[in-house]
């Protein structure tokens, strides 16, 4: 407490007490020097940046900055799916925070209104700035303390920096310097947090016999406890004074050094996170970067291609390995890592672009060191589960994609997506069947579905390649034509004018061949009478609602799930039969994590009685089933593991499962593979959401459970 005798301005901490002339010069000399060498770490950075393509994705600034601070402030993009690590993040973040501020609190009242005569740290606001500072020392500490604890001791598997795109024997194989680093940064900031605390109690003691300072010694509960300890174990005045001079210098020195540093080592991420979450896309998990296929070279094959927010973003990696565990390819052994991808980047961007000239010519895909290889590009699924589950905004998709597009361009892709790219030039599909084959599962229907090219229809079902094709699927196509029926649906398909809508096309690189596709199928939409669309398909989905506007096709679009809920909710659907299945549901990556899709089935599912019991990675955070980004048109070699299975190993793990639910044909046809190829077709069954939609219904064949059972076999004598 303050004594009413004592004048305010006696109650603060004189900051240079006792310092003779020539270590005021010194330590302004080696702050002068931090800075200059901060100074210039920025710089070095920002032209490292600025020879990047420039984006404009910092535009329109304010609304990104508001958006940018609160995902920093709640933390929410690093408390998703690890709660407890996010939350001893924030006490770092906080911690820090208020330190930093609190430092240059000092250096305002010090050096900068000092001088003029201008002087506030002092009284009741020193003495709470001295317990606020205590606070957010211990809360620095403590979460500090439990990020090396789960380094060290929880040892998670994402935070082994072992790559899976490179060989022991190779030049860039070894990340240990990584590991190294973070270390580093976690003793270098915990040091200086201590060491604040001992220098702190190291002055209570000094001064100890100051009544002035002994009198509210206790605005600083953390160093006074301290400076009790030490006065326990015979720590004097003199031996304070000169234990808080030693102290002074450490932590002086530690930290300019710190700061010194920042542009140079992890400690960046501070800075380079919040520009990060300001540049990143909102739409970069559903629509792919736009791009003049008439340019003279498309994609990115050289480093200077990539975009400045991307070598940024590069920047921004914190090596925390969410999105590495989460990629279906990496889970499956296929040399991809999102996270070693975007570290290659930035190995290679601070080779080759941080120095003060670079090369015309730096190829970002090869197989030299640092350059990211041709098969890590393609064993992406375009899952979009990387930028889903980056705390701090990286995009690796769409640098995925823009890499996809040079190797197009330069002909480096498997022969057989050749094959496939020419059926679908010649057919609009990617099966390689005729035009006229497309409308061929109506003729198994009792009725005719009109033709939306002909006569107006108030819903336009776009059915897609896998829908109208594939045997399977076929099954579920009719099942969703009958339920319309019944329902009372005006609707109505493009018969064999329908094309693929391109979703895949542009998620392997094929922008040309896009781009012809949307054109087309937007003049054919345009050309027919209709209020909405449907599919059964979430790839179609996705590309008709955040792809075709860029090309001028503007239509209300919704998923067949979501068709189905609402028809169901109106009493339009009838559901008669109770469906008793232990169930779970596989969220295809398009619908659920792309478009936010995952309410719909489930709500469905609650009004057709099954019992759903949750896979493990659901929702947000479904696994992929290995179909997306052209994947299901290229083979998977025999040695390494399918995303597919996977998946169904995972389903296998719920006890008494019944039915392994899906809702897009592309993922049908993977998990049916999945469960057989885990042997497990005779533990469960795969269906479509519509399927138990159309059995509820009453409606197409009777179930199995319902037929008779088949006569045994006679063995022959």
């Amino acid at each position: 407490m303050i004594s009413p005798e004592t004048d305010p301005r006696d109650v603060t901490r004189i900051l240079f007490q006792d310092f003779p002339t020539w270590m005021l010069v010194v330590f302004y000399a080696v702050a002068i020097v931090a800075i200059a060498v901060f100074l210039y770490g920025v710089w070095q950075q920002i032209r490292k940046y600025r020879r990047g393509v420039r984006s404009g994705a910092w535009a329109p600034f304010w609304s990104r900055f508001g958006t940018m601070w609160e995902t920093v402030l709640s933390h929410r993009t690093i408390k998703r799916r690890a709660r407890k690590a996010g939350s001893m993040h924030a006490w770092i973040f906080y911690g820090f925070t208020l330190l930093f501020i609190g430092t240059s609190t000092i250096t305002l009242d010090q050096d900068i209104t000092g001088p003029f005569g201008i002087h506030f740290w002092y009284g009741w606001f020193y003495l709470a700035f001295g317990t606020v500072m205590d606070l957010a020392g211990v809360a620095l500490i403590a979460g500090l303390l439990y990020m090396m604890y789960r380094r060290k001791w929880l040892k998670l598997p994402r935070l082994d920096y072992t790559r899976p795109d490179r060989d022991a024997s190779d030049p860039d194989y070894d990340r240990s310097d990584y590991r190294r680093e973070d270390w580093a940064f976690l003793w270098t900031l915990i040091i200086i947090a201590i060491t604040g605390f001992f220098l702190e109690a190291a002055r209570v003691v000094w001064l100890m016999n100051d009544p002035e300072v002994w009198a509210v010694r206790w605005h600083a509960p953390v160093g006074t406890a301290l400076a009790y300890v030490m006065m326990g174990l015979g720590l004097g005045p003199e031996g304070g004074g000169v234990m808080r001079m030693g102290l002074w210098w450490f932590h002086g020195i530690l930290a300019l050094t710190f700061i010194a540093l920042v542009p140079y080592t992890k400690v960046k991420h501070i800075f380079t996170a919040m520009g990060s979450l300001m540049a990143r896309d909102p739409k970069g998990k559903r629509r792919m970067p736009e791009t003049d296929v008439d340019a003279d070279r498309i994609g990115f094959s050289r480093l200077t291609d990539f975009k400045d927010k991307h070598l940024l973003q590069a920047d921004a990696c914190t090596k925390c390995g969410r999105c590495h565990e989460a990629c279906p390819a990496n889970a499956g052994g296929y040399p991809l890592s999102p996270r070693d991808l975007v570290l290659s980047l930035r190995e290679m961007a601070n080779d080759k672009l941080s120095g003060a000239t670079m090369e015309p010519e730096i190829p970002a895909i090869g197989e030299g060191v640092n350059q990211i290889r041709p098969e890590t590009v393609w064993a992406c699924r375009t899952c979009a589960a990387c930028i889903e589950i980056c705390p701090v905004g990286v995009e690796h998709l769409p640098m995925i994609v823009e890499m996809r597009r040079a190797l197009i361009e330069s002909g480096d892709f498997d022969p057989m997506l050749q094959n496939t790219l020419k059926s679908l030039q010649k057919s609009g599909n990617s099966l390689g069947e005729t035009k006229r084959k497309r409308p061929r599962w109506t003729r198994k229907l009792d009725f005719e579905i009109k033709d939306a090219r002909k006569e107006p229809v108030d819903v336009l079902w776009y059915v897609g390649d896998y829908a109208s094709f594939d045997p399977r699927s076929q099954k579920v196509t009719q099942a969703f034509a009958r339920v319309l029926n019944a329902a009372g649906v005006s609707f109505g398909i493009l018969y064999e004018d329908e094309q693929t809508a391109g979703n895949d096309v542009r998620r392997i690189g094929e922008e040309g061949l896009f781009q012809m596709l949307a054109e087309a199928n937007i003049a054919l939409l345009d050309s027919c009478e209709f209020k909405s669309i449907v599919t059964t398909d979430p790839h179609t989905y996705n590309t008709i609602k955040n792809e075709y506007p860029e090309f001028g096709g503007e239509y209300e679009i919704e998923h067949a799930s979501s068709l189905l809920e609402r028809l169901i909710r109106e009493g339009t659907i009838p559901l008669p039969r109770n469906l008793d299945y232990r169930v779970t549901y596989h969220d295809p990556c398009h619908l659920g994590r792309i478009n936010d899709g995952t309410e719909p089935p489930r709500l469905v599912m609650n009004q057709l009685g099954v019992d759903l019991v949750e896979l493990p990675r659901h929702g947000h955070n479904s696994f992929c089933c290995g179909a997306g980004g052209g994947r299901i048109w290229l083979p998977d070699p025999p040695e390494l593991k399918k995303p597919a299975e996977l998946r169904a190993a995972e389903a296998a793990g719920i006890g008494g499962l019944e039915v392994l639910v899906v809702n897009c044909p592309k993922c049908l046809n993977m998990m049916e593979d999945g469960v057989k190829g885990t042997g497990n077709e005779g533990n469960f069954r795969v269906m479509e959401l519509i399927e138990l939609v159309e059995e509820a219904m009453g409606l197409g064949e009777e179930p199995e459970a319902e037929t008779a059972p088949e006569p045994e076999p006679v063995e022959p004598a």
